[in-house]
């Protein structure tokens, strides 16, 4: 059963950091992508940011401020926020794309991490 697990969220000051955490376990054999997403209260989840064999793609709300990494065995993937805004305030979810036996791929959220920035 793969497990997606985020930590790292919290709450801070407009021009502060933080770093989130992801890892993914259990039966996980071949990993394709992961990334960051988020959603504000009343909005749509969005892209944060991914890594997909080390090639990133960022929105353009966080780039510059943001930098997405992965660990060298490949089941983590870290999310560096620098320069937060109050409007990077969301629940920030971590995604977790795993290639199949059959050639497919199959999505895998974690529950999410709560990042709160103040004014």
């Amino acid at each position: 059963q793969v497990q997606v697990v985020e930590s790292g969220g919290g709450l801070v000051r407009t021009g502060e950091s933080l770093r989130l955490s992801c890892t993914a376990s259990g039966g996980v054999l071949s990993i394709k992508t992961m990334g960051w997403y988020r959603q504000a209260p009343g909005e749509q989840r969005e892209l944060v940011a991914t890594v997909t064999r080390g090639s990133t793609d960022y929105a353009d709300s966080v780039k510059g401020r943001f930098t997405i990494s992965r660990d060298n065995a490949g089941n983590t993937v870290y999310l560096r926020m620098n320069s937060l805004k109050p409007e990077d305030t969301a629940l920030y979810y971590c995604l977790t794309v795993l290639w199949t036996v059959t050639g497919t791929t199959q999505n895998y959220w974690g529950q999410g991490t709560q990042v709160t920035v103040s004014s």
